[in-house]
């Protein structure tokens, strides 16, 4: 199938190489000449596990342009894949998606094929339906559902994992306009994936909505596992991760997601949750479970901060090992490491922070606030306090001996419990939230 792509930012580029891989010819479209030019000579627009690989194997069959004509003429079916950023509410923006919209019914208009357009980029219940279809078919001259094609399909993945997560989707979501739009879209599908996942489709507002729900529902089973671990921290003898891993055990809850340590964040888990939330206000409806997870996720960084300042003097130097909302990604945004780091400042404490890949966006955020160590090691052992924010594999491989050398007994926090604490326990007191120490 002939395939283009509006956006090649963090999941466009990935989704173009993974269509590419799979055999069709797929050309991306970007405003942004450096992103096309890095995907017209072979280059990852953006740094994503196994993305260049998959760009290194799709040679001839990928290609990417800034001109929306050459993309609408040399393709069957569209997916747009464009940010929608939250306003002041909380609620999703269409603005990049309506110019998309804009510029894709202009060039339709230059071609008489059929045509889908499939919309990924999260939006709010209503948008396709509503103002998205109005756009298209105001600025194509066509009517949907008749000459052109309309679906939603936003697709369920995390930075970091995005190649994996395409690959092994739990399900396909797919909100049509009419059956011969979503048949288009399931066909391409069907060549994506080694073993097929169920396939639900519906209306645009069904779909709409279970795009939300998934991510609320995830919220609340991390904000209930971190409810657990406070509840541990305070009960001699507790261990969330004994009870975690009993509970999950329960066909009806599972063991994905349930896992007590930091806060969710990224640029999905947190906005999505509080979108649900104004939608269910807008509409009338209680929100009293979305609100409550953004609370206690919330208070997951108070909760952190305040072991260090219980243990440790401020004027103290803390050291913070990872920044990255999550491994394999240099992601920062809504970041609890990076929450820990300004409240800690904040504390006048003072911060020293490593992570293999965040460095350079924690740097640019908060400046000459903060040092940034070249690696672990040299991490822990400026610090008279140490936390491990991010559950990065290579902070396993920490010797006991890193923070050994302080005058006092250091400090280590390790919310992710990682690390060994007899062993550490020899040169450091050693905290792991949601494992009591009695």
């Amino acid at each position: 199938m002939r395939v283009s792509v509006v956006g090649l930012g963090k999941l466009g580029s990935p989704l173009a190489a993974v269509l590419a891989s799979r055999g069709h010819r797929v050309i991306g479209v970007d405003l942004r000449a450096e992103s096309v030019r890095d995907l017209r000579e072979g280059r990852a627009p953006v740094p994503e596990p196994q993305l260049q690989e998959l760009i290194d194997a799709s040679r001839g069959q990928l290609d990417a342009t800034t001109d929306y004509v050459e993309a609408i003429l040399g393709s069957q079916l569209t997916i747009v894949i464009v940010p929608t950023p939250s306003d002041d509410r909380g609620v999703f923006s269409n603005e990049y998606v309506l110019t998309s919209l804009r510029e894709i019914g202009l060039a339709l208009r230059k071609k008489d094929e059929y045509h889908v357009v499939s919309i990924t980029s999260t939006v709010m219940p209503g948008s396709t339906g509503g103002e998205l279809r109005d756009a298209l078919e105001r600025h194509s001259g066509r009517r949907v559902g008749h000459d052109v094609g309309l679906c939603y399909n936003p697709e369920f993945i995390a930075l970091g994992s995005v190649v994996h997560d395409m690959l092994h989707p739990d399900f396909v979501l797919i909100g049509e306009s009419d059956r011969r739009a979503g048949d288009t879209l399931e066909e391409l599908y069907r060549t994506v994936y080694d073993r097929m996942p169920p396939v639900r489709r519906m209306n645009f507002v069904n779909a709409e909505l279970a795009k939300l729900s998934v991510n609320t529902f995830i919220t609340t089973k991390i904000s209930y596992a971190n409810m657990l671990s406070d509840m541990c921290d305070r009960l001699p003898g507790a261990d969330v991760d004994v009870v975690t891993a009993a509970i999950g055990c329960d066909s009806r809850i599972g063991s994905k997601y349930l896992k007590g340590a930091t806060g969710y964040g990224g640029p999905c888990f947190p906005r999505d949750n509080i979108a649900f939330g104004q939608l269910a206000r807008a509409l009338g409806s209680r929100a009293d479970i979305a609100e409550a997870t953004d609370r206690l996720n919330q208070y997951q960084v108070d909760r952190v901060v305040g072991m260090i300042q219980g243990r440790i003097p401020r004027g103290s130097r803390v050291g913070i090992l990872g920044l990255s909302y999550k491994p394999n990604t240099p992601v920062i945004e809504e970041s609890p490491g990076l929450a820990i780091a300004r409240r800690l400042l904040d504390e006048q404490y003072l911060v020293t922070v490593y992570d293999p890949m965040a460095g350079p966006a924690v740097k640019a955020v908060l400046g000459d606030r903060i040092a940034v160590a070249p690696d672990a090691v040299t991490c822990a052992a400026a610090c008279d306090a140490l936390v491990i924010a991010t559950a990065w594999p290579e902070f396993r491989n920490l010797p006991e001996t890193a923070m050994s050398g302080r005058g006092s007994r250091p400090l280590i926090v390790d919310c992710w419990r990682m690390l060994p604490a007899e062993q550490f326990t020899r040169v450091a007191e050693v905290v792991q939230p949601g494992r009591s120490a009695g």
